[in-house]
């Protein structure tokens, strides 16, 4: 019988982890969103644009180890969406689709040259939320975080739907000017 001799382990190549690490995972998951508002103007349809995100998160999966760390993981996402997006339209009636691909490339070329400033707006918003009058924050939070429809929250609370409607226009009216004062004095777009 032969023996082998032990090799320090040093010596043995690398092995590739069969799984993505914990921070492509983070970066992942922060960017579903950001992921599906680019898609969304570039396919037209909310549910469209859900179908195209499921089948570029399944690109991005397959490739995780294709990914540099501390790369742009939003620009490597875009640029597999954008991919996507291609397909999908080759997948559809063409008769359907109202833009040529020439002016797609267009609007994702400018889409994606702009800054993801997602989490910057919503973090202006809750600040923006924070400072409305306690009724204002209480129906806004009725009207969204319960997801009821204007005239359910009008039963909800007695009042007339019209009026309710008015007051969260109202109010969306002042958080939309609150977030952009926001971004403005923090030197983001508006």
């Amino acid at each position: 019988m032969a023996v082998i001799p032990r090799q320090p382990s040093d010596s043995f190549p690398s092995v590739q982890p069969l799984a993505p690490g914990e921070d492509f995972v983070r970066l992942f998951t922060q960017n579903q969103r950001a992921l599906y508002l680019f898609i969304v103007p570039l396919v037209g349809s909310p549910a469209d644009a859900e179908e195209v995100l499921q089948e570029t998160n399944v690109v991005i999966w397959s490739k995780w180890d294709q990914f540099q760390a501390g790369t742009n993981f939003l620009a490597w996402g875009r640029a597999i969406a954008r991919l996507e997006v291609f397909r999908f339209r080759r997948r559809k009636d063409r008769r359907q689709q109202p833009l040529g691909d020439e002016v797609l490339e267009i609007v994702a070329d400018e889409l994606q040259q702009q800054p993801n400033d997602f989490d910057r707006r919503r973090e202006a918003l809750t600040a923006c939320i924070g400072k409305l009058r306690e009724k204002d924050r209480q129906l806004i939070q009725h009207r969204y975080s319960e997801g009821q429809s204007g005239d359910d929250v009008a039963n909800q609370l007695g009042r007339p739907a019209n009026s309710v409607y008015q007051s969260l226009g109202r109010i969306r009216r002042v958080l939309m000017e609150c977030v952009r004062r926001q971004m403005a004095s923090a030197g983001g777009v508006q």
